[in-house]
């Protein structure tokens, strides 16, 4: 498989809960940097790591691109995750042969879970003052 990249980007917007990535691949080995830091540093733990890199991975494309994400909002897990959606975006953008791989991976769905809004009358989204019948 060759791939012409003349110099240009693919970007793929990913999000995740509250979190939301634009990544960009360019053409390079590998290194990839997050919000002006590297990789490593933005997401020290090997869980997130794993999980923002997990389409890279399942595509054996790991050190073909240089990546560039911008991510914002929500927490760190929720981040990771909006990482791995915009990168899948990206790499189907570079080549729409690897839809399949990347959609059995579940890298191209997005997860609709949010936040549960918390209702009058209630402590919590769902709890309910405890019921005293006397």
């Amino acid at each position: 498989m060759v791939i012409d990249l003349s110099g240009r980007y693919f970007e793929g917007i990913g999000r995740r809960k509250a979190a939301t990535a634009r990544v960009r691949l360019y053409p390079g080995d590998g290194e990839v940097i997050v919000n002006d830091r590297p990789f490593e540093e933005y997401f020290p733990r090997l869980r997130d790591q794993k999980i923002a890199l997990a389409p890279l991975e399942a595509v054996r494309m790991r050190h073909a691109f240089g990546v560039s994400i911008k991510v914002e909002g929500g927490g760190v897990s929720g981040q990771a995750g909006a990482v791995a959606h915009g990168l899948a975006r990206a790499l189907l953008q570079v080549n729409p042969e690897l839809r399949s791989v990347l959609r059995q991976g579940g890298f191209l769905t997005r997860d609709p879970r949010e936040k549960e809004r918390k209702k009058p009358g209630l402590k919590r989204a769902r709890k309910a003052p405890q019921y005293t019948k006397r």
